[in-house]
């Protein structure tokens, strides 16, 4: 005899409504973008969960997110009706707030997508730190790989050996914009091929 589904949230024990919810958990996390938010029978289990396992685990290996994630998989979790990545929450707590608005809770794992939460994956780096390791761990799409490239990695070269010239004048040439070649010379894009040549001279 079939076994009939119940709902995935831990210790719910209703019946399986539609995306591994109950009715109750997925109403919620279709107006919330969590199934625990605003007040379910497991109202707060997913900060619970967060304050007593995620920062209580002190191993090595990928602890999974079990609750809700933003639509690139990161995990993430309601707090007083406002959405919060699970990576930033790690990093405030562990290692203080971040060195610059502009710093990112970066996964050194490359499992962040995946709803990695183990809080010795997880420090501040910067955006540029954040895409290089992205690079090294295969998560990002490279250059020419990405299917919206209009240049291959022989232009970029060519590009970033002729900084010197108008960016204007390369954009002309190449047939992007200014501000695309800017961005190649100031090694804020394509920055795989940066990793083995060191930083980028910047053009005019």
């Amino acid at each position: 005899m079939a076994t009939s589904r119940i709902c995935s949230i831990p210790d719910c024990g209703k019946s399986h409504y539609g995306l591994g919810y109950c009715h109750a958990h997925y109403q919620r996390f279709k107006k919330r973008g969590d199934p625990l938010g605003g007040g379910t029978t497991a109202h707060g289990e997913a900060l619970g969960y967060f304050n007593e396992i995620v920062l209580a685990y002190d191993g090595d290996e990928c602890l999974i997110w079990p609750y809700a994630k933003a639509i690139k998989g990161y995990a993430q979790v309601s707090i007083g009706g406002k959405t919060r990545t699970i990576g930033r929450l790690i990093c405030e707590r562990e290692h203080g707030p971040p060195p610059s608005p502009k710093h990112e809770a970066a996964h050194s794992c490359g499992k962040g997508h995946l709803a990695c939460v183990t809080k010795r994956h997880v420090s501040w780096k910067t955006h540029l730190e954040n895409i290089r390791d992205k690079y090294l761990h295969g998560t990002q799409y490279k250059g020419s790989r990405h299917n919206k490239a209009k240049l291959t990695d022989r232009d970029i070269i060519e590009i970033r050996a002729h900084s010197g010239r108008l960016h204007r004048e390369l954009a002309e040439q190449y047939g992007v914009s200014r501000p695309t070649i800017s961005n190649i010379i100031a090694g804020k894009t394509w920055v795989h091929l940066l990793i083995s040549s060191g930083p980028a001279v910047r053009g005019p």
